[in-house]
């Protein structure tokens, strides 16, 4: 069956929506998907599966560049069947629900943003109806400030402005600039957060660079302040902007 899609603004920010296991259509909106995963996607659902970052790019993801950007991108890896059902998808719905994408949490809208300056980033949300979605019928009222926090979007968001920053709120001409082994730092970086940090800590980089010993610790063991110290490397080391101080002997 031929799925069209329906895309709206929502002017007011207010919709009506519901999804559950009674609708026929359940779970049919987690198949043949082009699903972006962000670092933070990656951080959660490598830890729920108990993988490291390469395991799971490995086993669940395909990598490529954006044409627009020239920067690499990763996406959820679909099962090898008619369908291309999502590989998380059972019979009961979500198997990782609690850690499910970012993406999926948005779903039916949609999010368009950008970094539009240093201290100011620019939003809009829009509808996402697709033909085969029965939650349209359904009566539940939401706000998009509503839905966002009911989702878990709201942590989501804060933890991608990094990724964000760096993404979309660069010069395109810059990005497409760089050179292909800056492009295997922002692989790695974004995505392979545990071969970052053996980059970290097995090569001379704390001998170059002068880090405060808390930070240091912090990164060692939890991943979000990784994933932060990585959006600061990436600045440093692709824009040359002040976040690292290099050491006097170095």
């Amino acid at each position: 069956m031929t799925v069209t899609t329906t895309i709206q603004r929502l002017p007011d920010r207010k919709f009506r929506f519901a999804c559950h296991a009674a609708l026929p259509c359940f779970t049919r909106c987690c198949a043949n998907l082009e699903l972006v995963l962000t670092t933070y996607d990656i951080i959660r659902l490598k830890n729920r599966l108990r993988l490291s970052s390469g395991a799971f790019l490995d086993r669940y993801t395909v990598a490529h560049t954006d044409r627009r950007s020239g920067l690499p991108v990763v996406k959820l890896r679909m099962r090898n069947d008619a369908d291309r059902r999502c590989p998380f998808v059972g019979p009961k719905g979500c198997r990782v629900y609690e850690d499910r994408p970012g993406a999926c949490r948005l779903y039916p809208l949609g999010r368009a943003a950008s970094r539009i300056s240093k201290s100011r980033s620019g939003e809009a949300y829009f509808t996402v109806k697709e033909s085969h979605c029965l939650g349209w019928q359904e009566e539940t009222a939401w706000t998009v400030e509503q839905w966002l926090t009911d989702q878990g979007l709201d942590e989501y968001n804060a933890m991608n402005d990094g990724f964000l920053d760096i993404t979309t709120g660069r010069p395109q001409n810059r990005l497409k600039a760089l050179g292909r082994r800056q492009l295997q730092m922002v692989y790695m970086a974004f995505y392979d957060l545990d071969g970052f940090r053996r980059f970290v800590f097995e090569s001379s980089f704390v001998d170059r660079f002068d880090i405060d010993e808390a930070v240091l610790a912090g990164i060692r063991t939890d991943d979000r302040a990784l994933m932060d110290f990585a959006c600061r490397w990436l600045k440093f080391s692709l824009f040359g902007e002040m976040t690292f101080r290099i050491k006097e002997h170095a």
